[in-house]
């Protein structure tokens, strides 16, 4: 599921507007994101704590450094665009890791996210139905503790200088039924009014 999460991320992070545009990709694993980026132009810098992980986004063309999402090894205003994907639900200070990351994106600049809600459909569908089904994470993966309140995530991003726009996020049903049979190579993850369960965030850094 991680990889069709990542098409999504994709979907939200605009074409280079500028030459040596630096995108930041924050726990970014094997670099699954890096893929859906090809031909957009950016240079794509990704840090991620695994020393196993690094070598995989490497293999993904991703310019690999290992280093804290909480601590970021970065310049004040150095990205064009900054992206924490499926992050801040494993963290316990995930608004420290939004200010980091704000810090980090210059004015105008583009700021991607995509974590769970901390609400009972957030913990129902992550972690009692998530958890259980074919493609989806390892039992035990998620503390719904650690879920995320939308209200402070979007109330710590405007004092940052970032207005957040919230969408939710699921598989298409027919698209997994597919896969499920083995007729369709990926599932494609549909926008929805509700974000309650797993959703996106994403806005543009305003001059300061």
């Amino acid at each position: 599921m991680l990889h069709w999460i990542a098409e999504a991320r994709s979907r939200l992070v605009p074409t280079a507007t500028r030459k040596g545009s630096l995108l930041l990709d924050l726990a970014c694993g094997g670099g699954l994101l890096a893929p859906h980026l090809a031909g957009r132009g950016h240079r794509h810098v990704g840090l991620d704590l695994s020393p196993t992980a690094l070598p995989l986004a490497r293999e993904h063309g991703v310019t690999a450094v290992r280093g804290d999402v909480l601590h970021l090894p970065f310049a004040d205003e150095v990205a064009d665009g900054v992206v924490a994907g499926e992050v801040l639900e494993h963290v316990t200070e995930p608004l420290a890791l939004l200010a980091e990351a704000c810090r980090v994106l210059r004015p105008g600049g583009t700021l991607v996210l995509d974590t769970i809600a901390a609400t009972a459909w957030g913990r129902f569908s992550a972690v009692t139905v998530g958890e259980r089904i074919p493609a989806g994470p390892p039992k035990r993966l998620h503390d719904p503790a650690l879920f995320v309140d939308r209200c402070a995530l979007v109330a710590a991003a405007a004092r940052c200088g970032v207005r957040l726009e919230l969408s939710g996020l699921r598989p298409s049903a027919l698209d997994y039924l597919g896969w499920l049979a083995g007729r369709k190579p990926a599932v494609r993850m549909l926008t929805t009014r509700s974000t309650a369960g797993l959703f996106q965030a994403h806005g543009v850094k305003e001059p300061s």
